[in-house]
């Protein structure tokens, strides 16, 4: 989702055995791989993942492995052009920098040969508000996040909210394609919730930016909606680098388990 702009620089902070059956021995296994940096930290030319915090005590006995075998969702969140090229309302941000989008696309694909993922949901989060219904919070927090980019035409508006080319390779026919219309959610105002409820989704996979806004957003929704969200910590993203660790911290601590894509490779699999 989109905060405004911010242009201060900062440096980002860089961040096996096989799987056996039972809950303790996932939780196990898929705690002692988020303490362990991935091998992709060891290849330079692939950027360094987000130190994933250890699952919090509540989640550890559970089976992750088995809740990702349930009817599943996977949420792409504001994952487009705006964040990840150059010439983006939001390219102060240097998203295509971080490991987001790789590591959403691991897990994309990971997910359609799972075979039991019955929805795609690529959620777009439009910078330009123009025409959304506004309260005086609104106009002022909209405003802001537009500000010297007013002049845009319609088209480059349009361009700059479509979903990025990675992840546009990877949709198929019947994916869900539409934008959050509420601050932080995807589930208010949108087709979301009738449709994860007509298809019997139980556990809802969660990539996208920005995490401590969105994805914490559409976490905490989730859970009050009865789901079982799952963030995908690196393939999340906070606008303000080295934001990430607090954000996996408190998301992690009261909402939704926070793992790795690799971590989420593993238990797919397991």
């Amino acid at each position: 989702m989109s905060h405004p702009i911010d242009h201060t620089p900062e440096a980002i902070e860089p961040g096996r055995r096989q799987f056996v059956t039972g809950a303790a021995a996932v939780a196990a296994v898929t705690a002692a791989s988020l303490a362990t940096p991935s091998h992709a930290a060891e290849d330079k030319t692939r950027p360094a993942p987000y130190t994933i915090p250890e699952l919090a005590p509540q989640w550890q006995g559970l089976d992750l492995a088995k809740i990702l075998k349930y009817p599943a969702a996977f949420l792409s969140v504001s994952q487009n052009n705006s964040l990840y090229k150059p010439w983006g309302a939001q390219a102060a941000e240097k998203q295509w920098e971080r490991p987001s989008l790789p590591a959403t696309v691991k897990v994309a694909q990971a997910a359609r040969k799972a075979g039991n993922f019955k929805t795609f949901a690529w959620i777009g989060y439009e910078v330009f508000r123009e025409d959304y219904p506004q309260s005086e919070f609104d106009r002022a927090q909209y405003a802001s996040w537009i500000k010297g980019y007013e002049g845009w035409p319609a088209d480059k508006k349009a361009k700059d909210n479509d979903l990025v080319d990675e992840l546009k390779a990877l949709t198929k026919s019947g994916d869900l394609h539409f934008n959050e219309l509420a601050l932080q959610t995807a589930f208010v105002g949108t087709e979301l919730p009738l449709h994860l409820s007509r298809n019997g989704i139980k556990t809802v996979i969660i990539t996208g930016i920005h995490t401590d806004w969105c994805i914490e957003g559409n976490a905490r929704a989730a859970r009050d909606h009865g789901y079982l969200p799952i963030v995908i910590g690196d393939a999340t993203a906070t606008q303000k680098l080295g934001d990430e660790s607090i954000a996996f911290q408190r998301i992690n601590s009261f909402f939704a388990p926070v793992i790795s894509s690799d971590t989420f490779v593993k238990l797919l699999q397991a």
